[in-house]
Order: structure tokens, then sequence, then C-alpha cells
């Protein structure tokens, strides 16, 4: 399969790279730079497996107060992107782009001014003016850090009818009817749901079986089980629990959150401790029981990814400029090096394309 993965420009790095995955052997083979484009931080690729989409984390748009997303066509047999177009995100810092299961919207998270925005994708896999555009208000407890609202993620649920938006800012998920066909956000029933004060919700995962969903906290290293209601789009917290192990005194911040594909176990990455933490989930409840940890074998790991089979997972390292891959033990959860690395500037997020398809 090709790996793309997207980084910090600030630092050597021209943009999104690109490289070829062996499953077998875990080798990742350098394609090069596959697009030229500034602080494509997170990447997100279309159903069809023919287009990609980068948010761009900056915040001026052809001089207004703003990020953007763009679009990318993917040459298969090269793994280069041939830039579509790019529209506005509306708000500044976009930090997350997702693209719903139909393929006919991305959903981006802008971090800096608190907001989420709907973009349309065209049949020619670019994107239009946004369709939606959500501002949050209010603020929390740590006045450094929740002064304001800061939208970290934009998920779907599996049947696409929900968004939901994690406000680190707000100690809120905030909770949206999802309307793909006119590309619309309304506000749920149940609007939101509260985590810790000070926690600092970033990212949410679900279960493949659609009845929990998994919300880590950056600010107090958590995270929280909720129970979900598919039909009505509801969230209930039950269980909260560190990503830390007993007796750590350093400062960590949680980053990514993934659920194995095979249901049973829960991954979660520190920055600070540089982790990975191991969780099993309960079947019936959903609960997690915590299962060790695993080294990143570097500095500050930002997002990781898990490979469709669920036999491999790539971990990126953003200080320290490097991914590594580790396999998964399917029956245990535990993470091994596999002694294949990859060095990139600054890498932010990985996001992975099948060939076979």
């Amino acid at each position: 399969m090709l790996v793309y993965v997207g980084t910090y420009t600030d630092k050597g790095s021209k943009g999104i790279y690109a490289y070829r995955l062996d499953g077998r052997t875990g080798r990742m083979t350098p394609l090069g730079l596959a697009a030229e484009t500034p602080n494509p931080t997170f990447l997100a690729v279309h159903p069809n497996h023919r287009f990609l989409y980068a948010v761009n984390e900056v915040a001026d748009y052809e001089g207004k107060m703003s990020g953007s997303v763009s679009a990318y066509q993917i040459d298969r047999a090269t793994g280069r992107l041939k830039l579509i177009d790019s529209a506005a995100t509306v708000g500044t810092g976009p930090c997350h782009v997702t693209v719903d299961r139909t393929g006919k919207c991305v959903l981006v998270a802008n971090y800096n001014s608190g907001s989420a925005a709907v973009l349309p994708i065209r049949a020619d896999g670019g994107v239009g003016a946004a369709t939606c555009f959500v501002q949050h208000e209010g603020a929390s407890v740590d006045k450094s850090r929740q002064e304001g609202p800061h939208a970290h993620c934009a998920t779907l649920d599996a049947a696409n009818k929900y968004a939901f938006v994690a406000d680190l800012g707000l100690d809120k998920v905030m909770i949206y009817k999802f309307d793909a066909a006119a590309g619309k956000l309304s506000p749920n029933t149940q609007p939101f749901v509260k985590v810790a004060d000070g926690a600092g919700p970033r990212h949410i995962a679900f279960h493949p079986n659609g009845r929990f969903a998994y919300v880590i906290a950056e600010l107090d290293e958590t995270v929280t089980v909720m129970d979900f209601d598919a039909a009505t789009g509801s969230l209930k917290p039950i269980q909260t629990i560190s990503t830390l192990p007993e007796g750590f005194a350093g400062k960590s911040y949680c980053a990514e959150v993934m659920v194995h594909p095979n249901g049973r176990f829960l991954y979660g990455s520190n920055r600070g401790h540089d982790s990975l933490a191991i969780f099993a989930i309960d079947q019936k409840t959903g609960r997690l029981t915590a299962a060790g940890h695993q080294s990143t074998l570097g500095k500050f790991p930002r997002n990781f990814n898990i490979t469709p089979a669920g036999d491999l997972l790539l971990a990126a390292n953003q200080d320290s400029d490097s991914i590594y891959v580790f396999r998964v033990d399917q029956a245990t959860g535990r993470l091994t090096p596999t002694g294949e690395k990859a060095e990139v500037s600054k890498p932010v997020c990985i996001t992975f394309v099948p060939l076979d398809k």
C-alpha cells in the first residue's frame, strides 16, 4: 500500500511525503515529496482511494484570516499527488480533516479559532466553498490553554448521520446532525457531552461494533469511554482511565486514539512519556483495562495508524523526525518493533491507500 505523511514545514519538510509499505516485512520505501504545500498536518483519503485531502494549518489564505484544505489526485503508480484545487476552512489553524462516508464532503476542525466547517467535494475530487460553518463559544478552567474554544477533530459515526467535534478549549464534544447531501451540520438533540474540567478532549475513536466511543484528552492524559446510541447520536461517559503508567511524574500530552480493527484493543499516544498506551477492551461493556506501554522509539509521538489488516502499526515521532513500524500481536495487543524506520522532518499524520482495491 501507499503511505502518505503530513508534516509541519517549518524545519526542512516541504509538504506531504509518500512511501510504499510492504505489508509482510513492514519496510517503508521512500517515494519522495508527493506534494509541496505549507503545513499539511492532517490528511484524509476519499473512500474511492483516488483523492487525498490535507488541511493547511495556517492563519492566512488568499489574504484572509483562514486556513485551507487542499485536494489532490493520487497517482497510484508513483505515489505523486496532483493538486486539484484548495478552499478556505473559514476558521484559522485547521488541524483535522475527515471525508464523509459517501465521499461528498470534507469536514474540518479549526483549532485556533475554535470552529468547524463542511466543504463539498465535486465529481473531479476538488473542493468547493464551505456549505456550513459553526463557531464554538465559551472557555474552561485552564487559562493558558482553554481561554476560548479550540476544535481539535471532526469525526463521523459509521452511519454517517452524526458528526462529533472534540473541543479542547471547552471540555466538550459537540454533537451535530449531519446531512451529507446538503453538506450541513445542525445541533443534535443532545448538543454536547461534557468531560472533566481541564481534560482537554482532542480526538475520538468509535468501536467497530458501533456501541462505544473513546475520547482521548490532551491535558489530563486520559481516555473516557462513552456509551453511544446510534439512533439518537447521544454519548454517555461510563469510565475514565489514565494513559500513563503509575508513578510517572513527568509532563505528557495525549494526541491520537485508535481502536484496533478487531475491536479488542485501543491505543493512545503519549507525547512526553513518548509511548503508546495499550488497553484491552471489554466487548460487552466497552470498558478499558490497561495492558501496558510501548516506546515509540522517538520523541513526541503525534499521530499513528494501524494497517487495515491490523498487523502493523506506524507511529510518527514529531520531534525526532522519524516513523517507526511495529508488528501487532492480534491476540494480546502488544507491539514489537520490526526494525523498520523512515526519516521525515516533523511528521504529524499517517494515512494509507491500499493498492489492491
